[in-house]
């Protein structure tokens, strides 16, 4: 029995609020205003006594999201951090960067109205933080197996956290400098600030994970040594194909893909050099984003942020409904129009518009040749228009892990997506010892499936070395 039964009824939703735009884009540092203490325990004070919690199903690390509520709104808030970790390894990430699918599920969601769920986990694991409560947890013993990952993003860090915890030597090989993956090359600044993944590596590196940066498996290391020098492998090494726009003057300068330009603004931030690239800035420009999803909020926010005169976000799909009809969609993610905090910051937004072709003078853009398309997505006869561009972003997903390097190296078995070959059952590649999680398997993804992802993986790992296990599935 939930804390107080009628609180749903009694109490209204509260979210955060963000700093006002103006004020925001001023700088890369987080903006979301947390609330009070006693907000924080009315809001857990919502979540109703449902039956079958829906929000568990919706949560890809099946956080147990009534037990935290309840714990929080009677003020054990410990007891809360230790269940939340009990189920993901990074909540603060999640916290911030998760499209919250749980509060989709959320039986008050019927009435637009769900609990405040990614806010009352975030404000849980930051107090864990403040209070010390966070603390590494060494293995009692050694197993003396040695497990290697390739790729430090969150996928590889939850399976290397829980590997290490259980006992095994477990290496982190990082081509970059730093670990975090996207959440670090990819994910702005204002976001997530990168103390975040900082506390955590030195979390993990006190719990014994040893991570090797700077070492490009199938590039700058043997990819077959690995195989030889350890005991088991998870690839773990994200899905980095960007889709690319085959069109007339894609070839014209100015135009990059979205993960050419955020790495750079994030690096900028943390005071770490870009290399020897041509650096990619919004500064004075008109700049036009292709693609309407996360990675498009992100290029929208920080070309506003480098003094953008315009961003004006495309989307080849057509606009969704304001609403979405919840006796159809509920508990699943719905198709519905959302509006980022970025997108808020004076973004133009089109939709169901397909680039016919680039113009350039002088060999850089200057504009775009549109066409609006039917739900059939066929050009409509006459609707061609041109959109001003001095810089085109190109944020349509990707397709796949790179194939070049390791994976050919290895001869590891794609599937028909071009991602690494694995069932969810035993993260299995079809080479004896390779195992494989998070984005390089399942294709691009969020952040809560890639350490979904690396927990499973890492327990399968266990499981393969020892004849059995005790991590969580």
């Amino acid at each position: 029995m939930l804390g107080k039964i009628t609180g749903f009824l009694e109490i209204d939703r509260q979210d955060r609020k963000y700093l006002p735009a103006a004020d925001r884009i001023r700088n890369y540092n987080e903006f979301v205003i947390p609330l009070a203490e006693e907000a924080i325990k009315d809001q857990a004070a919502r979540c109703m006594d449902c039956g079958i919690p829906y929000c568990h199903n919706g949560c890809p690390v099946n956080n147990q999201i009534p037990d935290w509520n309840d714990l929080v709104y009677h003020s054990d808030w410990a007891e809360a951090c230790r269940n939340l970790h009990s189920t993901n390894n990074f909540p603060e990430f999640t916290g911030r960067i998760c499209p919250a699918p749980c509060e989709a599920s959320c039986t008050l969601n019927l009435t637009d109205a769900p609990v405040t769920i990614k806010t009352i986990e975030c404000a849980i694991v930051d107090r864990g933080w403040k209070e010390g409560w966070i603390a590494p947890q060494v293995p009692a013993a050694k197993t003396g197996k040695r497990v290697a990952i390739v790729g430090a993003g969150p996928a590889g860090m939850a399976a290397a956290q829980q590997l290490a915890r259980r006992g095994h030597e477990v290496h982190l090989f990082e081509k970059h400098q730093k670990a975090g993956g996207l959440l670090r090359y990819g994910i702005p600044d204002f976001k997530m600030e990168k103390l975040h993944i900082d506390r955590r590596v030195a979390q993990m590196e006190a719990e014994g994970v040893v991570f090797q940066y700077g070492v490009h498996i199938g590039v700058n290391k043997d990819a077959k040594a690995l195989l030889a020098e350890f005991d088991a492998v998870i690839l773990t090494g994200g899905s980095e194909k960007p889709r690319d726009l085959p069109v007339e003057g894609r070839e014209l300068s100015g135009i990059h893909f979205a993960m050419e330009f955020l790495p750079q603004q994030n690096r900028r931030v943390s005071e770490e050099s870009i290399g020897q690239v041509e650096p990619i800035l919004a500064g004075g420009k008109h700049v036009v984003v292709i693609g309407g999803g996360d990675t498009g909020s992100d290029c929208i926010g920080t070309s506003f942020r480098q003094g953008a005169v315009s961003v004006t976000q495309l989307e080849i799909m057509p606009a969704p409904p304001e609403r979405e009809n919840k006796l159809l969609t509920w508990p699943d993610w719905p198709l519905k129009m959302r509006t980022s905090s970025s997108q808020a910051e004076g973004a133009t937004r089109d939709f169901a518009v397909m680039t016919r072709r680039i113009i350039g003078k002088n060999g850089h853009v200057t504009a775009i040749e549109c066409v609006r398309v039917d739900e059939k997505m066929q050009p409509v006869a006459g609707s061609e228009f041109e959109i001003k561009a001095d810089l085109v972003l190109l944020a349509m997903g990707f397709v796949h892990p790179v194939h070049e390097g390791m994976l050919k190296e290895l001869d590891i078995q794609l599937d028909q997506r071009g991602n690494v070959a694995a069932d969810t059952a035993t993260y299995k590649s079809n080479l004896g010892k390779v195992f494989a999680a998070g984005d390089m398997r399942r294709g691009q993804s969020l952040v809560v499936w890639a350490i979904r992802e690396g927990r499973q993986a890492a327990r399968e790992v266990d499981l393969f070395l020892m004849g059995e296990t005790t991590l969580p599935r």
